[in-house]
């Protein structure tokens, strides 16, 4: 029980973070159609795994009874996006070290008390402020979010694996026999017959 709401927790966190890397990742995409031009690699590496991933995950969220029934095979597309999702992370990998953002202004200050040997020394303050300011690289800091999320969607899709293996063994440990007796229409002696099935 516990496994299916983990399962579900996470599930929907996958879904919550694969739609802006898609809407991002689209952006891109649409940009290099437009220009005529061939979409690069490690955009469109990551872009095609959180499509697949999105529809994996919206599909087994809304069908989670059916999910429960094959948790065995649902972990394993999941051990296989996380495949995915490592190799997507890693082409892109680039961006890791990018500075997305320059920040410059604040408050500085020059004066105050010093000391020199036995002597100390106090001069005015004097105290400059700059307005702060912060400039973004659009491109930049759309990829590195795509690729974060990315990172995350390797461990939400690890989590959800081990959930749904957690769900398959609990599945299989539910097992009721139950006898049936059915009478033979030439014979009044009955035969017993032991059925599995499973809950």
């Amino acid at each position: 029980m516990i496994a299916g709401w983990i399962f579900s927790f996470f599930r929907l966190l996958e879904v919550v973070t694969l739609i802006p890397t898609l809407g991002m990742l689209a952006y891109f995409v649409n940009g290099y159609v437009n220009q005529n031009e061939l979409t690069p690699n490690y955009i469109l590496v990551l872009f095609i795994v959180s499509v697949l991933a999105a529809v994996w995950a919206l599909v087994t969220l809304v069908r989670r009874r059916s999910t429960r029934e094959s948790a065995a095979f649902v972990a394993f597309v999941d051990i296989c996006f996380v495949g995915a999702f490592i190799g997507a992370v890693y082409t892109l990998r680039g961006i890791a070290s990018a500075n997305c953002v320059n920040a410059s202004g604040g408050v500085s200050s020059t004066g105050g008390v010093s000391s020199s040997g036995s002597t100390i020394t106090i001069s005015p303050l004097d105290i400059n402020y700059t307005p702060f300011s912060v400039s973004a690289n659009k491109t930049c800091t759309m990829l590195k979010a795509s690729w974060a999320f990315g990172i995350m969607n390797c461990i939400f899709f690890f989590i959800t694996a081990i959930s749904a293996l957690m769900m398959h063994r609990h599945e299989r440990g539910v097992v009721v026999e139950k006898e049936v007796y059915r009478r033979r229409s030439h014979d009044s002696r009955y035969a017993s017959h032991k059925d599995k099935a499973f809950l």
